[in-house]
Parts: structure tokens; C-alpha cells; sequence
């Protein structure tokens, strides 16, 4: 068909049917939307780029200007007189930093700014009362120890600062889980013990550097010198109040000895001992030795206490018996009668006889007797009458 456009490429010349082109002078072959008939030989055949822009006036694929390759870059391409942009919504220009008055640019000022800031931060360090801060060149090697107040350094990363309550009171208690912690006594019996340090970081720059681990090295050190303390006493020793506060200041000088020694920087507040219990196995046999010395314990105290009583009775029979012979001494006729109607009164008081010496009265009256039967015969109810 003559004259039709192929979607494929430019318009042919004209098509015979029998898949031969014929010759076309450009003059009719017009072809749909303006575009200029291509009938020769020499005119590029093949299919059509559909991204490229439409043939006409010298932008589509003519013998001198030859067909370009498609490419990623064609279909996001901004063409304009700037060369190709990718922003900027109908091909205005991007975002431009705002100018000074003068021309120049503000990004140096913001630069300095943010530089001077940054130096200000990181230089100037405030430590509480209750602080202390140690000071690293670049993270590392130790440089020097920051006191409460004020202090300046080197920006970081150039000195970097740490900061740490250095008087806050810290605890480990020992052995920390519900194993035992069984200590040979110095009379060769076992004792579970545990017990709680208390203790706070004297220096800082020997706390973080001196030691590998400063809390490993405590714990070790206090179970150390608590095994050496507990080896001294004996074991109702250790269980004992007395024993207790006994063992834990030892265990206090020996342990703060040692760790200044270390140059641990470490110090320790107070040693306080929790429990002092049997080992679980013999735990029974241990409460029955305990109940019989329990009792052993209180008969003795009875003992004591009889004994006791008994002899302030003879020190107070003989206080008394000095002190009558003294009177005696002063008056022996008086005292010798005093104490011979004494002695008969608490002899006679006992019986049942009564003895009246005196002139016309018969030396014996049967008194009790009498007495005797006046309580029986107040204690007999009267006798009612029948009907």
C-alpha cells in the first residue's frame, strides 16, 4: 500500500504486494504527523525507537544524522540549556545555599560555628562533689584525673573524659548464690559462711588501671584473708556473736592491707558476716549436740544458782550469829537469857502441851485438847428438827 506509514520506521514508498518497495519522489509521501516521506534505497530500514523523539526538521533519523542508542539516562534526562538535570519540577533551577550581603557564601561561618560549639562541649567538663573523672588521650592511655568543679581538656576524640561517683558505697557479698561456702576451723570442724563487703573506689586512676579486674582481685582477697581469720577460732568461736565482730574487723585490717598493697585504689568500708550454719549434712547431728549442750548448759545454771542461794543463807546465819555475839559480849547475862527463852519458845511452839509455872495453878491443862474440841464443835452444823 502506497504511501503508508510502517510503525516500525519511516514511511515506505509504496508496497506492491509482492513485498517489493516502489519508488516514491518524497512529494506525496507525507506521512501521519508531519513527517517527511523517506522513499529511496538508501533510507535506514529496520524498526523504530519508540523512546527516541519523532522524525523532522533534522532531529530524526535521517541519513545525516544517524539513529542514537536507547540508553537509562534518556528516560529521566531534564534537557535545557544547563545540561541534564534530574529535580528541580518543571526544569527550573535546584536548591542554592542563600548568599551574604557581600556575595560570599555562608557555609564557612556555619563550618566555624558548629566547630567552636563542638570544641566548647567537649572541653569543658563540671564534677560533682561526690565524682571524680579520669581523662584518656584518644580512649587509651591514661593522662590525668579530674577533681569536683570545673575543668577544661582537649576536645574529643583528642582527650575523652569518665566520669564516676567515686563515694557512692558498693556491697559483694560472698559467695553470692545458695552454694556453700564451707571454712576449716582452727579445732578441725566445717562452718557454711557468708558474709557482705562494703567498700568504695579511693582512686579512680588506680582503680580503672592498676588491676586487670579490681573486683575479681577483692573477692579473692577477701576470701582469703576470711579463711585465715576463721582458721584462728574455734568453732563455737565463730558461731557466737563476740566471735563474729572478733572475725570481721581481722578480716577488715588484713583485707584493706592487702589491697593497698595491690595499689588497688580500692577501700574498704565494712566486713559483715550473715550466717554461720553447719554444713547440710551434718546439720541434724549438729542440732542434737547443740539441744544436749543447751541443756547440759541450764542444769549447770540451776547449780549455780542453788549453790548460790545456799551461801548467801550460811554468809547471812553467820553475819547474824557475829553480830549477836557481839551483844553478848556487851551483856552476857541479858543476851544469855534472850536467847534461852528464844530457844524454848521455838521448841515448845511445836507440841501440844502447855506448862504453867506458878503458885496455886495445877501445872498441866490439857489446852489443845480443849481448843481441839471447841473447832470441831464450831465446825458441826446444828442438827434441824423432822416433820
Amino acid at each position: 500500500m502506497a504511501g503508508k506509514r510502517s510503525p516500525w520506521g519511516k514511511p515506505g514508498s509504496g508496497d506492491d504486494g509482492n513485498g517489493q518497495s516502489g519508488s516514491g519522489d518524497g512529494s506525496n509521501g507525507g506521512g501521519i504527523g508531519g513527517e517527511p516521506g523517506g522513499g529511496g534505497d538508501d533510507a535506514p530500514r529496520g524498526p523504530r525507537n519508540p523512546w527516541l523523539p519523532g522524525g523532522g526538521s533534522g532531529d530524526g533519523d535521517t541519513p545525516d544524522r544517524p539513529r542514537r542508542s536507547a540508553s537509562i539516562e534518556d528516560l529521566f534526562r531534564n534537557r535545557g540549556p544547563e545540561g541534564p538535570r534530574r529535580g528541580g519540577g518543571s526544569g527550573g533551577p535546584g536548591f542554592r545555599i542563600p548568599q551574604r550581603p557581600g556575595g560570599k557564601s555562608w557555609f564557612p561561618l556555619a563550618i566555624a560555628a558548629i566547630v567552636l560549639v563542638w570544641i566548647g562541649v567537649s572541653s569543658i567538663h563540671f564534677v560533682q562533689p561526690r565524682e571524680q573523672g579520669v581523662v584518656t588521650w584518644f580512649g587509651g592511655k591514661f593522662s590525668d584525673t579530674l577533681d569536683p568543679g570545673t575543668n577544661a581538656t582537649m576536645p574529643w576524640p583528642i582527650q575523652m573524659v569518665d566520669i564516676e561517683n567515686v563515694s557512692q558505697i558498693r556491697s559483694e557479698e560472698i559467695p553470692g548464690d545458695t552454694n556453700e561456702k564451707l571454712i576449716l576451723t582452727s579445732d578441725q570442724n566445717l562452718v557454711d559462711l557468708s558474709y557482705l563487703i562494703r567498700w568504695n573506689i579511693k582512686d579512680l586512676s588506680l582503680y580503672r588501671y592498676q588491676l586487670a579486674d579490681p573486683n575479681d582481685t577483692m573477692r579473692e582477697v577477701a576470701e582469703a584473708t576470711m579463711r585465715a581469720a576463721v582458721a584462728e577460732h574455734e568453732l563455737d568461736t565463730v558461731l557466737t556473736g563476740a566471735g563474729r565482730a572478733e572475725i570481721e574487723q581481722q578480716v577488715l585490717s588484713n583485707m584493706q592491707a592487702i589491697l593497698d598493697a595491690y595499689r588497688s585504689g580500692i577501700a574498704v568500708q565494712g566486713i559483715e558476716i550473715n550466717k554461720t550454719d553447719p554444713p547440710a549434712r551434718v546439720e541434724e547431728a549438729f542440732k542434737d549436740v547443740s539441744s544436749a549442750q543447751q541443756d547440759a548448759d541450764a542444769a549447770m545454771n540451776r547449780a549455780r544458782a542453788d549453790a548460790q542461794q545456799w551461801l548467801n543463807r550460811a554468809q547471812g546465819d553467820a553475819e547474824e550469829f557475829i553480830q549477836i555475839y557481839d551483844q553478848y559480849r556487851l551483856a552476857p547475862e541479858v543476851t544469855r537469857r534472850r536467847l534461852y527463852y528464844e530457844t524454848m519458845e521455838s521448841v515448845l511452839s511445836g507440841t501440844d502441851k502447855t506448862i504453867v509455872e506458878a503458885d496455886g495453878v495445877t501445872p498441866y491443862l490439857p489446852l489443845p485438847e480443849l481448843r481441839r474440841r471447841t473447832r470441831e464443835a464450831a465446825a458441826t452444823p446444828p442438827a434441824t428438827g423432822g416433820q
